[in-house]
């Protein structure tokens, strides 16, 4: 067994949702702060978790917000000086924009009044790297934010033609997207997570207004991350997935259209995203489980077919064929149908798992038009196991049959026989014998 996370996305996907919804799901969250707490950008942050409902359906919401900017509210400041500060953080409007920052130089901003100044650095994906590294966190929860970040950056350097060790992000979503993607690599390292699997992801439909101006749904960073992704578009005009989200799902995940049927849940989970509306639930869900190994369809069928009116050359060609598609013997009895035609009633033997790929195979390469299907109630078989034979001709594969551990049958097999027969110009039987002699003197009965 592994333990997973399934990530329906039918309403997008973001940092702070997924944070909201591992929360949700069983995540300690006083873990999840001392953790956090590793990180040097808490020290600019503030982490809050809400109780919500969103469309009836009860959610966590995780916010993030700079300590500086709860502070800056604590002063008046003149109107002008409130709307240029305003501008200067309009990427940072909606929370739920997620990680799309300033991937140019920064250009200067308007200086604010001196008593509400509280400087905060741009980031670099190399200072994000090296803050990664250089922290307290596990090597497990290091890595996965790694991952994410790579993806990430590499896709944000995609659109705006740069490396990605180059790209600099605003300091507001910085923050933001440094906390909310450790703080799922965290969670998946806490948990003990080592499967992730989602769906088609959300994006939602419309244009949202950031930093650069008004852009289309889905952000550029996240058309590019989706590339090889599904996607799909349905809701209210806004963005559903945002870059921070589909980096975790592109970095991490494998795509499972349905939630895959040898995943067991244990738990459910709902993360809330940041707007309201009365008929559309603005939520993350994700199921925590594990996945266990798929049962084996071992179950026994017998596939019969009568045919009277094709070439019997073919038989065997279709023989060959049915081993190679799973089955586990293939026979074929001459019988007399009605009006006394002669005809051939080709039987196969298979399992569950082989049963459809036999089938139609049968129907490909014979002329019948139906099967019979016969469920094999039980099936005794012999324990076999192959053995090499070394004789003076060269070597040969034996199978040995066992029934309650004691060995009932000793066979080489017919080619390897053959085949030595031939280039040592002998009998075939000589060989046989020379191999039979050699495994029952190893096995003490001579």
């Amino acid at each position: 067994m592994s333990k997973a996370i399934y990530l329906d996305a039918f309403s997008g996907i973001s940092g702070n949702m997924l944070l909201g919804a591992f929360l949700a799901a069983g995540m300690p969250e006083k873990l999840l702060r001392q953790e956090l707490a590793k990180l040097p950008v808490m020290q600019e942050c503030e982490l809050t978790v809400t109780p919500v409902k969103k469309a009836g359906i009860s959610a966590l919401y995780v916010n993030v917000t700079l300590t500086d900017e709860h502070e800056q509210h604590e002063h008046r400041e003149d109107p002008a000086t409130a709307l240029l500060r305003e501008h200067a953080h309009t990427f940072h409007a909606d929370h739920h924009l997620g990680f799309y920052g300033d991937m140019r130089a920064p250009e200067p901003e308007p200086e604010p009044h001196p008593e509400t100044h509280h400087p905060h650095a741009h980031r670099t994906m190399a200072d994000i790297r090296a803050m990664i590294e250089g922290s307290a966190l596990t090597a497990g929860a290091k890595a996965k934010a790694l991952d994410i970040f790579d993806v990430l950056a590499e896709a944000e350097g995609a659109v705006h033609g740069i490396a990605k060790d180059n790209v600099t992000f605003h300091e507001v979503g910085a923050a933001d997207s440094i906390v909310d993607i450790c703080g799922t690599a965290i969670c998946l390292d806490a948990l003990g997570i080592t499967e992730v699997y989602a769906g088609a992801l959300n994006v939602g439909s419309g244009f949202v207004q950031c930093q650069h101006g008004m852009m289309p749904v889905p952000a550029p960073a996240v058309a590019e991350l989706t590339m090889d992704w599904p996607t799909y578009a349905k809701g209210p005009e806004r963005e559903l997935t945002t870059p921070t989200g589909a980096a975790v799902v592109l970095a991490l995940a494998t795509l499972a259209t349905v939630l895959p049927e040898n995943f067991q849940s244990t738990a459910i989970g709902y993360g809330a995203g940041s707007f309201d509306a009365e008929t559309w639930p603005n939520v993350l869900r994700l199921y925590l489980g594990e996945t266990v190994e798929a049962k084996t369809n071992d179950e026994k069928y017998i596939l019969a077919a009568n045919i009277d009116d094709m070439n019997p050359q073919i038989y065997g060609y279709v023989m060959d064929k049915l081993l190679a598609a799973g089955a586990l013997d293939v026979w074929m009895t001459p019988i007399y149908m009605k009006k006394t035609r002669p005809a051939t009633e080709l039987s196969v033997l298979v399992t569950g798992a082989a049963k459809d790929a036999c089938a139609k195979l049968l129907f490909r390469e014979t002329t019948t038009i139906g099967l019979r299907v016969t469920r094999v109630d039980e099936r005794i078989a012999c324990d076999r196991r192959m053995a090499n034979a070394e004789t003076t001709y060269g070597t040969v594969r034996v199978k040995i049959a066992a029934y309650e551990g004691e060995i009932v049958n000793i066979q080489p097999e017919f080619e390897d026989c053959k085949r030595l027969a031939e280039e040592h110009d002998v009998p075939w039987k000589r060989v046989h014998d020379a191999a039979l002699r050699e495994i029952a003197f190893r096995l003490g009965d001579v």
